[in-house]
């Protein structure tokens, strides 16, 4: 994902520096947003009480509009609001992302694979997690302003909706771990890391057929990456020399 000349760049092929960790503090928005994230997809993921026990029992449960008079609304708004944290967090990691290594790796194109799937994801899952909000909105303020039908629309909306916005992560990580073991600007561990979350989760899409996997795995996976950069050994985390 790099060209020859990338290799070219003072210290492109070479590992990150040893010695005393530097501290570096924005990589913590991944952190908030991963977080963020899980409590706003899985956390609180609105399911009729019905399917909770038949899941629970092992039993098969066909969910119709009769389900959506017994959502939790409160439930619907605590996963909007997490939700809404974790878009404005990966906003600003993105942004940071681009100052502290798109601008620093100019010819690194896995760099610029990396922010566009946070950019890509967020875009998305403002709609996922929109819809969860408009649903818990038509459950609780104001209820009766649509049926169990037009719920229902909302509620098929919001079954995956959260979930597949998480999609481009899977290419952030994967572009993470090119980084670590083709550019050596990134920790190998933590591109070991990415690299089997990334492939781990993309072979499970395929095998399963089940889309919404990223929204379960990928918010993990930001976290725990949020967290090494932040106190781990990369060049992307150190002093630019340059300025």
């Amino acid at each position: 994902m790099s060209s020859t000349s990338d290799l070219a760049q003072p210290g492109a092929g070479a590992p990150p520096k040893s010695g005393r960790t530097r501290f570096a503090a924005w990589p913590l928005w991944a952190v908030v947003a991963g977080i963020a994230g899980t409590v706003g997809t899985v956390a609180t993921d609105l399911r009729p009480a019905g399917e909770i026990e038949a899941v629970a029992n092992g039993e098969a449960y066909a969910v119709t509009s009769a389900d959506m008079i017994g959502l939790d609304p409160l439930l619907g708004r605590i996963g909007f609001t997490a939700g809404l944290v974790a878009i404005l967090c990966l906003i600003v990691f993105a942004a940071a992302w681009r100052r502290h290594a798109d601008a620093r790796f100019t010819r690194s194109t896995a760099a610029r694979v990396v922010s566009g799937g946070l950019i890509a994801a967020t875009g998305v899952i403002t709609l996922g997690y929109g819809w969860r909000g408009a649903l818990a909105n038509y459950l609780g303020p104001e209820a009766g302003m649509y049926d169990e039908e037009g719920l229902f629309v909302y509620y098929m909306l919001t079954d995956f909706g959260a979930y597949i916005g998480w999609t481009g992560l899977v290419a952030s990580a994967l572009a993470l771990a090119w980084m670590a073991f083709r550019e050596r600007s990134v920790s190998r561990i933590l591109g070991g890391f990415s690299g089997l979350f990334g492939i781990l989760t993309l072979g499970a899409i395929v095998v399963s057929g089940v889309p919404g996997l990223p929204g379960v795995f990928m918010p993990v996976w930001l976290a725990v990456t949020g967290l090494w950069l932040a106190v781990g050994r990369s060049r992307v985390t150190e002093p630019d020399p340059a300025r």
